[in-house]
């Protein structure tokens, strides 16, 4: 018998699928974000480091090349004004430093500004941050990998007396056909990460510990030379020239945030990670502006033209003895060395954070369980800036390192403002101060310092991020974990 009064059947709607640009803007849950921490394919991450030694890789990706090769880059610019240069782009870093630190502290998780972005800004946003870190650690690697064959050729020349020929120590284009020495400090970092962050953070603090005393031993040597008449005139070329001075040496700063990447390998994450962080960068501001104050005391700004080992030539001229310039250039090959180090693990962990996230190929977040160290990754990422070290004449590129780095730090200031908004309530164990004053003039002075370097800066770095984009749509976009509907992980909108 027919029900006369019963209701016809529903026929189920099919849901319509998100348009593009809810997917570019879909968010990933904070919670989600800590809760997968650690976690790779076959093996998870060991939480391992202490604050001391989260403050050495911080220090380790960023005390070296700055101070002992871009300082000779720097100083014709801003003539004995390069240390008021040093401490603008210092002062630019640390407004970013306070943001880091207030998000490492609520978000303890590999990905650094990568991972803030995805969680307060999209996918899309999230997208270009990695990829502007790709270029920041990616890049810089190869190029501080160059300035590392250059100072072991004065070590090489000052103790044997023999240097390793050009043909072997430059790329094509560059005079020769390989940069051997390059190649070399890159896969040796390779085989120390390869044994897993405890052992290679051991190694670290020591090579960190070298180059600090490589420093103060300059300092203390190169302050009996100074000569009052090389301080005047102090600006010979205006606020200009600290300017321009003060956009290329913020190179010198990139990696205070390196102890961000290893949120998931820390002990005590949320604690650490901004101390860690304020810390490493108040160290390195005070050796580079004091070494900036002694190196133009000893040595004309005018005879910095040129110099690649400027530090090494003033303690040379100081004592009147060759040995003190091998001494010196002995701690450079170290501390450009724990760069090479500290910036590759960095770079690998970043690419982990992403892999995980379904947006780079899941190779790059495979664990070894022995060792809790991302092998395969570290050996891709390794073998790649060893060959862009070795084979390719970095020019501009290398500078674009820095307006990928900038462009990173203002979206982490940004995220900071959105997430004390949207989430007002979520524990933090270190805030902004003066919040919102102090973000906002962090994302002023990244703005300003990115349009103060070069029109082919920028070129490149249109270039790079046209590439980053054309990958994201035709990869990242679809293999997105937050696309896929039998994923646990929840997107936000």
């Amino acid at each position: 018998m027919l029900d006369h009064g019963a209701a016809p059947p529903v026929t189920p709607q099919p849901q319509r699928a998100p348009g593009l640009g809810s997917r570019l803007m879909r968010r990933k849950p904070v919670e989600t974000l800590v809760a997968e921490g650690g976690q790779g394919d076959g093996g998870s991450l060991r939480r391992s480091l202490s604050m001391w030694q989260l403050t050495m890789i911080s220090i380790g990706a960023t005390l070296g090349t700055g101070i002992f090769v871009v300082l000779g880059e720097a100083t014709p610019l801003a003539g004995p004004a390069v240390a008021i240069s040093f401490v603008v782009a210092g002062l630019t870093a640390l407004f970013s430093a306070l943001s880091y630190a207030e998000l490492a502290g609520a978000v303890p998780v590999s990905g650094s500004s990568y991972s803030y972005s995805y969680a307060t800004m999209g996918e899309l946003i999230a997208w270009i941050c990695g990829w502007c870190l790709v270029l920041e650690y990616g890049v810089s690697v190869a190029a501080v990998a160059v300035g590392w064959g250059e100072y072991l050729n004065e070590l090489l020349d000052g103790t044997i007396g023999v240097t390793i020929p050009g043909s072997i120590s430059a790329p094509l284009g560059e005079g020769g056909y390989i940069n051997l020495p390059a190649l070399v400090v890159v896969l040796l970092a390779m085989v120390f990460l390869m044994g897993g962050a405890k052992e290679s953070a051991r190694v670290n603090s020591i090579m960190v510990g070298v180059k600090i005393v490589t420093l103060l031993l300059f300092i203390g040597i190169g302050f009996m030379g100074i000569k009052a008449g090389n301080y005047a005139p102090l600006a010979p070329l205006g606020v200009t020239g600290i300017s321009a001075a003060a956009a290329s040496l913020f190179f010198s700063y990139i990696g205070f945030d390196a102890a961000s990447t290893a949120g998931e390998e820390a002990k005590n994450p949320k604690r650490d990670l901004p101390r860690a962080i304020m810390l490493s960068l108040l160290v390195v501001t005070v050796l580079y502006c004091l070494v900036a104050l002694v190196a133009v005391g000893a040595m004309p700004w005018e005879d910095f033209e040129g110099t690649e080992a400027a530090l090494a030539q003033i303690m040379t001229d100081v004592t009147g003895q060759s040995f003190w310039g091998v001494v010196l250039a002995a701690g450079a090959v170290v501390a450009i060395a724990s760069v090479v180090f500290a910036v590759l693990y960095g770079q690998t962990r970043i690419l982990f954070a992403m892999s995980r996230d379904g947006l780079v190929p899941k190779v790059f977040a495979k664990v070894n369980p022995r060792t809790g160290a991302p092998r395969a990754n570290t050996v891709i990422v390794s073998v790649f800036c060893g060959a862009l070290a070795a084979f390719i004449p970095l020019g501009e590129l290398a500078n674009a390192t820095s307006i990928g780095t900038l462009f990173a730090f203002a979206l982490v200031n940004v995220a900071v403002i959105i997430l004390r908004y949207t989430r007002p309530d979520m524990n933090r164990t270190f805030r902004v101060l003066l919040f919102p004053v102090t973000p906002i003039l962090g994302f002023g002075f990244c703005a300003y310092m990115m349009f103060s370097l070069p029109p082919a800066t920028w070129m490149y770095f249109g270039g790079w991020m046209v590439a980053g984009l054309v990958f994201y749509f035709l990869y990242g976009l679809r293999r997105s974990r937050l696309a896929t509907p039998e994923t646990p992980v929840s997107a936000e909108k």
